[in-house]
């Protein structure tokens, strides 16, 4: 623990931080009643879960901002809830349309663009795909394996490491660092795959809804979290973030992540209040099949 080390200007620096996540805390009890009040049963839990992301990752930044050894522990924590979130958000645009039923209806002969980012965007070439049950159940698969495997890779990593085999820092191609970071890499590209195919598809049906702003506060955890953690990380192993005793490099560089974190995610607690708590007008119900002129009977 750093308090007993610090000096004034860090102690006033922590307290800020702490009370910024203890707000975001607060902010998110507050939308959970609002939604649990206000929002059909059928959206509801899945509204929470999205609203709880960027508290949760405050929170545990914020233990290991106080904690630098907990980092790997806390990072796992808010790896292993984002990756629900991620399929939770697919499920929120799918049921923001009426459900898998009447998005079928909706987009009857439409067709999915999978040239989209993070994996294909480059690839224009690639034929557009029917808009069916059985591409639904693969976009949905796509983040469902993404929140069952990330736990499963979570727990194998804290095996390893409990056996001083697996070290977060240490990307040599012999240790099992490199491989798990790898694999979670390529499952995370899958699922925002999904969730961007989707998207690109509902996102002017949905207009009135608030999805781009909603979409782009997911978009703006999904770099916060994992780019830029990434990136952090990368300069402390290479020593480019100087150490500063008792702190070495990467435990400075991670203790700077969670700070920077707590503070992202305090303002995006705040953003997404105001836009899920906008009113908004529910979608219209998908046209029936024009009636014949003859059939229409004249009313008396």
């Amino acid at each position: 623990c750093l308090s007993a080390g610090l000096d004034l200007p860090g102690r006033f620096l922590f307290a800020t931080l702490t009370l910024m996540a203890l707000i975001a805390i607060l902010v998110f009890i507050e939308e959970a009643v609002y939604i649990y009040k206000k929002i059909p049963s059928s959206k509801r839990s899945i509204i929470i879960w999205i609203n709880a992301a960027a508290p949760v990752i405050s929170t545990t930044s914020c233990i290991g901002m106080w904690i630098p050894r907990s980092a790997m522990f806390t990072d796992f924590t808010a790896g292993v809830f984002f990756a629900i979130v991620i399929h939770k958000f697919l499920m929120m645009m799918i049921k923001e349309c009426g459900g898998q039923k009447v998005l079928l209806r909706r987009f009857e002969n439409g067709h999915f663009t999978i040239s989209t980012g993070p994996c294909c965007c480059c690839c224009l070439c690639l034929p557009r795909v029917p808009i069916t049950r059985k591409t639904l159940f693969w976009l949905k698969l796509s983040t469902f394996q993404f929140a069952v495997f990330r736990p499963v890779l979570v727990f194998l990593s804290i095996v390893l490491w409990s056996n001083d085999s697996y070290t977060l820092y240490n990307l040599s191609p012999k240790g099992p660092a490199l491989w798990i970071s790898c694999l979670v890499g390529a499952l995370t590209l899958f699922a925002l795959w999904a969730v961007g195919i989707m998207f690109q598809k509902v996102r002017i049906l949905l207009k009135c809804k608030n999805i781009i702003p909603k979409f782009a506060l997911y978009q703006f955890i999904v770099i916060l979290n994992h780019l830029q953690i990434t990136i952090i990380n990368m300069l402390a192993t290479q020593k480019i973030i100087p150490c500063a005793p008792p702190l070495s490099s990467t435990v400075r560089g991670s203790y700077i992540a969670h700070q920077l974190l707590i503070m992202e995610m305090f303002l995006i607690t705040v953003i997404s209040r105001v836009f899920y708590r906008r009113k908004y007008h529910d979608l219209e119900p998908p046209e029936c099949v024009a009636e014949e002129p003859g059939d229409k009977k004249q009313t008396p």
